[in-house]
């Protein structure tokens, strides 16, 4: 049998919202063949199968927790078809307790958590229980998990939320943690500074640029001079540490860390809103 190819678990995961793990397995035993994969996966109940097609799980909660020292985070994007079950105290207690799980073995990978266990029996397996109970298709839409010694968060309604690690711990810069994941959760920065900007970002931001430029007939020798300035811009607009502070825009946020203590820095961070990936 000729091995499986990510394409192929992706396009059964896309055609039918089973789990990555299930849609392998499923190819495995049809031979590749992906009517019979699907044929597969209706069998062995493990989603609604060809029946959810199409549908989109852009409703759902987000779970944001750390463990008792504040030195390790996750953010768990579940996600579901209606905000009706997205307000189902138990779809928010069951992406609680996959959490949960993430918190207490440490776990950093998606794939790592739909294989852990939860009652006996894998994450991804629970899932397939759930999207059964309830007829939607439920699916973990992002996961991430972050490390430093001051771990902060701020949840907005299970809709949208930031986890932030500093690399260094007190009461007062896990005060500065939620004021910043605050702030990431408001103003979506991409970076934590421009040098954690992507070099394919910053040209796209530049060729954006010139291209408008272009547009407007400003002289060819003044194209770069006119990138530079929107991608010092977009610094300003979209990564962290040069965005103005939502809570006194006439500071910064590189201002406002180093006012609350020179030695700190942003280790990383991240972002997730229900309907984005």
């Amino acid at each position: 049998m000729s091995a499986i190819s990510a394409a192929d678990v992706k396009k059964l995961r896309d055609i039918t919202g089973a789990g990555m793990m299930d849609c392998k397995k499923a190819l495995e035993e049809a031979s590749g063949n992906m009517d019979g994969a699907i044929d597969y996966l209706r069998k062995k109940g493990a989603k609604v199968a060809e029946l959810r097609a199409g549908r989109d799980a852009n409703e759902g909660c987000i779970i944001i927790k750390t463990n008792a020292d504040a030195n390790f985070g996750v953010m768990l994007q579940m996600g579901c078809e209606t905000d009706f079950v997205s307000k189902n105290d138990g779809f928010v207690e069951f992406t609680n307790s996959v959490a949960d799980i993430a918190i207490k073995a440490k776990i950093t990978s998606s794939e790592a958590l739909l294989s852990a266990d939860l009652g006996g029996i894998s994450v991804q397996e629970r899932i397939a229980e759930k999207v059964g109970v309830i007829g939607e298709n439920i699916s973990i839409q992002s996961f991430a998990a972050i490390e430093g010694p001051q771990v902060s968060f701020y949840n907005h309604n299970n809709r949208s939320g930031a986890i932030i690690a500093l690399s260094k711990a007190s009461e007062e810069l896990s005060d500065l943690g939620k004021s910043l994941a605050m702030q990431i959760t408001a103003m979506k920065p991409v970076a934590v500074d421009e040098s954690s900007v992507t070099e394919e970002q910053k040209e796209r931001e530049k060729v954006i640029a010139r291209e408008k430029a272009i547009e407007e007939g400003k002289p060819e020798n003044i194209l770069e001079k006119i990138a530079e300035g929107a991608l010092n811009k977009f610094y300003k607009e979209f990564t962290l540490l040069k965005q103005e502070y939502i809570k006194d825009n006439k500071k910064t946020i590189e201002q406002v860390i180093k006012e609350t203590d020179k030695d700190v820095t942003v280790l990383g961070f991240y972002r997730a809103e229900l309907g984005t990936k």
